[in-house]
């Protein structure tokens, strides 16, 4: 190795040392000084996206599922606007995404000068849609700043960082670094006397509950033995998986239905982990919750967040879910019929759903039968996921379901490919509907090239299902805007050399999933909605607090 290199081969060095094997991106003139040195290197993947915002997508999925930093390159300007969505998911959902984007040179930055790739004011945009942003001023702190990112974007709670690295400084010589180690990433230290304190309450508590939110997602094992304390559970969407959801004292992710809203009346506490019990989870935060209500987050802004607490521990998942079991051993006095009610109402809610799903029950079933429980479950904001996709098809480890968590459509495939290349030894499935595909359909291109192992089941009704649905409940059934015009997928794929099925009836949907989950790489089994038949139930947006009489 010589004494001198790059910036940017620095930086691609430093984030090999981080343990980082793979990462996204859009090359330009604004960052190949990195990319040139990734490549000539050899250690890390790069997976070239066909835009910006597929790019942070698939870094964003990659992170969920590695539990890992995910890691994604853009060029300056419009191309970091153009991840901005992306970007925002990423925070939504706590991802530890590093987006790494070029800037101009530093003698025209700032100057108002319409300088090819220029936005006024990037910093400040690229700070409203991340956890942090930086830019790095010098060659000198280069390695610093950017090292000071990775800390951050690891650093519970979790989130995507931004660095702007202006192009003549990437492309600057300087000497090998004597230090690319990794920045140490460190807990805060839990309160025992709080920890105490949570233990004595909950030891009081004969039927309770344990809400697991994506906060939670590192801490199954210590989640585990509070159940076999006794303790039953719910989850968020983002926390599915923490306790495998074919346990029988998990209700899973059925969280805002009557019946389980009943039952929750009948338990006595409840601890939420890592959740921000957010709205459309919580009924707008109208949810009736079981009382006394405690907390554990990483993030002391979560301290009577959306609900008031009675209280409030901060601190690491596992390590507090862990303390807490070691207090409560012995402890707890479980009410014998607590565990029989709650699988009552899973069963009960359960067939509630499958009831409305009409013929779209099939496909819950088939994909059932024939996934596994080692899989990845990645969803986009489309009619099925929100009516069978975020709950019924059970997935059984923390980190195995990623879905648009802000409600952004577009963004599952995408995140399909980052889930599959984050493990290429499990099968990924991808719900989608056609409206979302094609926000961003380029990257189907994507998933080809880089052999993504991906099912997608592309739900088409030619249309935009859930504001459809809206308009008739709502807007007198006045559908204007919806009505979408598509390709013919089948021709569409085969352009591609993506493998495909047409699904036109239940009695299909067995056999062409079988096959679906056979292909090695990627493929799409399209449902025709329209030949296929209609759903039982209607869903017209989220659910909302039906007003109580009297």
């Amino acid at each position: 190795m010589s004494e001198k290199t790059t910036v940017g081969e620095v930086i691609a060095a430093f984030l090999e040392s981080c343990g980082v094997t793979t990462s996204f991106g859009v090359i330009s003139i604004h960052n190949m000084p990195i990319l040139d040195a990734i490549g000539r290197r050899g250690n890390m993947r790069y997976v070239g996206a066909r835009g910006e915002a597929g790019a942070l997508n698939m870094a964003d999925a990659f992170a969920r599922v590695k539990g890992h930093l995910g890691v994604a390159f853009t060029s300056t300007g419009t191309a970091a606007g153009n991840a901005a969505g992306a970007m925002v998911e990423a925070l939504t959902a706590g991802s530890p995404v590093l987006h790494i984007t070029g800037q101009i040179e530093t003698p025209y930055l700032d100057r108002d000068l319409a300088y090819i790739h220029e936005a006024p004011d990037q910093l400040s945009m690229l700070k409203s849609i991340s956890k942090a942003a930086f830019r790095v001023r010098c060659v000198d702190t280069a390695l610093s700043t950017v090292r000071e990112a990775v800390r951050v974007a690891l650093t519970a709670p979790t989130g995507p960082v931004s660095v702007e690295i202006p192009i003549d400084i990437q492309a600057a010589e300087i000497d090998w670094p004597v230090d690319l180690a990794p920045p140490a990433i460190t807990a805060a230290p839990a309160d025992d006397a709080r920890v105490s304190a949570l233990a004595d309450q909950l030891a009081k508590a004969h039927r309770p509950l344990l809400w697991l939110g994506g906060g939670a997602r590192g801490a199954s094992a210590a989640a585990q033995r509070l159940v076999d304390l006794g303790f039953g559970v719910v989850s968020s969407v983002q926390g599915r998986g923490v306790v495998p959801e074919d346990h029988p004292a998990t209700l899973g992710a059925y969280n805002v239905h009557g019946v389980v809203e009943a039952f929750y009346k009948t338990c006595d506490a409840m601890l939420v982990v890592g959740s921000r019990l957010r709205g459309n989870e919580t009924l707008k935060y109208k949810l009736a919750l079981p009382q006394p209500l405690y907390r554990i987050d990483a993030d002391g802004r979560a301290d009577n967040r959306g609900y008031k607490n009675a209280m409030f521990v901060q601190g690491d998942a596992e390590a507090l879910l862990n303390a807490l079991a070691d207090k409560l051993a012995g402890r707890m006095a479980i009410d014998p019929a607590f565990h029989a009610d709650l699988s009552a109402t899973r069963e009960k809610v359960v067939a509630q759903v499958l009831d409305g799903l009409g013929p779209y029950a099939s496909v819950v079933t088939a994909l059932q039968r024939t996934v596994g429980r080692d899989f990845n479950w990645v969803r986009d904001v489309t009619i099925s996921n929100s009516t069978w996709g975020n709950r019924s098809l059970q997935i059984f480890g923390p980190r195995a379901g990623v879905h648009a968590l802000g409600g952004g459509i577009g963004q599952g495939m995408q995140m399909a490919i980052g889930a599959a290349l984050a493990n290429v030894a499990k099968k990924t499935v991808c719900l989608v509907g056609d409206g979302g595909l094609m926000v961003n359909v380029g990257e189907l291109a994507t998933a080809v090239q880089e052999k993504a192992n991906a099912l997608i089941i592309l739900m088409n009704d030619q249309c935009y299902g859930v504001i459809r649905n809206i308009q008739d409940v709502q807007y007198g059934g006045r559908r204007y805007y919806v009505d979408l015009h598509q390709p013919e997928f089948a021709q569409f794929c085969a352009s591609l050399q993506l493998p495909h099925r047409r699904v036109a009836s239940a009695a299909e949907v067995q056999e062409a999933i079988e096959w679906g989950v056979g292909v090695e790489g990627p493929a799409m089994i399209e449902i025709d909605m329209k030949s296929f038949g209609q759903f039982s139930s209607n869903f017209a947006g989220p659910p909302v607090k039906e007003k109580q009489n009297g």
